[in-house]
């Protein structure tokens, strides 16, 4: 994900799904949305959090933070996907907002999985967990995911 000074404007849609903006994932995120703006990228976070819970449980994607969600993914050029792993797996709230997006919502699209979690014990959560869902919206390329140990950031 990375672009030249001669390529054209970037846009990445950076998606986090922890449940509290002071969360190891969402302080790596925002770290990265800064990295990626500094070398000329557009950045559009979005917090799963700040979703309406029952537009995602009710499958509503006609309430407009559902409709905005979905146009920030068909926006992006790339996006980047943070999960804590929580029992080695991702929230209920990003798995129902990937369900939520069209079949094809991330062709023509790199995404970039990334996990924290306590222990090397959570490092298979994007390969076992994130990656299968993330096939089911058929994005162009899935990087090698990243896993940070909670540890190594400082928050």
């Amino acid at each position: 994900m990375r672009c030249t000074a001669a390529a054209s404007r970037w846009r990445r849609c950076t998606v986090s799904s922890c449940t509290s903006v002071t969360h190891n994932t969402a302080c790596l995120l925002r770290h990265l949305d800064a990295r990626l703006a500094a070398q000329g990228h557009d950045v559009i976070p979005l917090d799963v959090r700040t979703l309406p819970a029952e537009a995602l449980l009710h499958a509503d994607i006609g309430h407009p933070e559902t409709v905005h969600a979905i146009e920030r993914f068909r926006s992006a050029d790339g996006v980047v996907i943070g999960i804590p792993a929580y029992q080695a797996a991702h929230s209920g709230q990003l798995k129902s907002l990937l369900e939520l997006l069209p079949q094809y919502a991330l062709e023509d699209k790199t995404v970039l999985p990334l996990a924290t979690g306590g222990s090397t014990a959570h490092v298979l959560a994007i390969d076992y967990g994130l990656r299968p869902v993330l096939t089911s919206v058929a994005p162009a390329h899935i990087t090698p995911g990243w896993f940070v140990q909670d540890k190594h950031i400082d928050a």
